[in-house]
């Protein structure tokens, strides 16, 4: 079961050891009344609220705990072209038209990233250079395949397909028959990146309240007003962009939100700086995510550490710290035995929201109720083409939002109580799937 946000500090992680915004932004304390409320401190919430306020609307943002609390300050770092949905099955979905924008609407995605890095002075580790390393023989002629597909379809010729001699060349590790290299992807400290957005955010006029949960959401006077525990907003506007939480929300008018995510559970190490051997181990300093279903992720931080995720868990009991060292460093050992002796200084786990199809589940659910959710851990780049999206909507234009909701998304089958053990089979089954030659 997921924690309750409301008035939580940042978990213990290397992210918030190393965060270098201290700044806090006060609880809402009496009523207020603007043009847009934002839900959510994330990348997603905050994403949205930024350039509402250069528009010169007026945007309150309300997060239950800090800013960054949730998967936008916890996550793997890696910031990536594409969508958590194959390509092909977003084309089957929504055709290739369609498909087409969604993934050039990707690549604008992380170009986003680097616009804002640079335009808001955000000291953030930003990196490029994303390697999908092939585990078996069968995953590099996947990758082959969608490299030519990425060309021929959407015009995209940024790949390169290496093979084992020439991953090795960059990748000091034995476990993988090649990749497929994207220069222009990379990796970043997602909790300073979004805190850096926030300080740009409130600059332009949003103004931030952090220990505020939402409690209840009711329509008013032809918006909504969003209640809070000492106080209320009306908003002619209400984003929703509370992600895995949305399973704990309680009002009414959200709840068809829940039925089509899951909360899932992943876990990241950090061991103690490497030094030199840090370099050693990655000499481009590239991020990596291999090609399993329950796949391995990793990449080095800034001051030379490796950052090494992976691990699903749809139980929703979490591990002990303990556990969750021991099992994360084994698996880092089957890709680095090099590290035998590195110490592991943080370890944390966090839940990403998944939808049935992996694809990003954006939209309305009345006028002027805006959600983003569903990043299915493909969200570092996603979420701030979301909040851009969800943005030009409410400044007047919603064409690229159309284009999201015509993305076809069913509620996990199971209800309330069978929605996990329905998802265990599936995973056991994919399981069983990544030992196939």
């Amino acid at each position: 079961m997921l924690p309750n946000p409301d008035f939580q500090e940042h978990v213990a992680s290397y992210y918030s050891a190393t965060r270098n915004d201290t700044t806090t932004y006060p609880a809402l304390s009496g009523n207020t009344k603007v043009d847009t409320c934002v839900i959510g401190g994330g990348l997603a919430g905050v994403g949205t609220a930024l350039p509402l306020a250069k528009a010169g609307k007026s945007v309150a943002l309300i997060e239950a705990a800090r800013i960054g609390y949730g998967a936008s300050g916890r996550n793997g770092g890696q910031v990536i072209y594409g969508w958590a949905a194959e390509m092909s099955a977003i084309a089957h979905d929504i055709g290739i038209q369609a498909a087409q924008s969604l993934w050039n609407w990707s690549v604008e995605a992380v170009e986003l990233i680097d616009a804002q890095v640079h335009q808001y002075g955000i000291n953030c580790d930003w990196q490029r250079g994303y390697a999908h390393a092939a585990v078996r023989p069968r995953h590099l002629k996947e990758l082959q395949e969608w490299q030519q597909e990425a060309r021929a379809i959407y015009g995209y010729d940024g790949y390169q397909l290496w093979d084992q001699a020439q991953l090795q060349q960059a990748l000091s590790s034995d476990r993988y028959v090649g990749a497929l290299f994207d220069h222009d992807s990379g990796h970043i400290h997602p909790l300073n990146y979004l805190l850096g957005l926030s300080r740009a955010a409130q600059a332009a006029g949003a103004t931030l309240y952090e220990h505020t949960p939402m409690h209840d959401i009711l329509p008013h006077q032809g918006g909504y007003r969003v209640f809070t525990p000492q106080g209320y907003i009306d908003a002619q506007n209400v984003v929703v962009a509370v992600n895995a939480f949305t399973q704990s929300l309680k009002p009414a008018l959200l709840r068809p939100l829940q039925a089509k995510i899951l909360p899932v559970g992943t876990y990241i190490i950090a061991t103690e700086p490497l030094g030199e051997q840090a370099q050693a181990l990655i000499r481009n300093n590239m991020a990596v995510c291999d090609t399993r279903f329950v796949l391995d992720y990793y990449r080095l931080s800034g001051d030379g550490r490796l950052l090494f995720g992976g691990k699903v868990n749809y139980a929703g009991r979490e591990p002990t710290q303990e556990q969750l060292i021991a099992g994360m460093r084994r698996d880092m050992l089957k890709v680095f035995p090099q590290l035998t002796e590195a110490k592991i200084d943080f370890a944390w786990g966090g839940d990403v929201d998944i939808t049935m199809n992996r694809a990003p589940h954006f939209g309305r659910l009345a006028p002027n109720l805006y959600f983003m959710q569903g990043f299915s851990g493909h969200g570092v780049a996603a979420t701030g083409l979301g909040g851009l999206v969800t943005a030009e909507a409410i400044l007047g234009d919603d064409s690229r939002l159309r284009v999201f909701e015509l993305l076809h998304h069913r509620n996990f089958p199971g209800g309330p109580y069978l929605r996990l053990p329905s998802q265990w089979l599936g995973v056991g089954y994919y399981r069983l799937k990544d030992l196939l030659p």
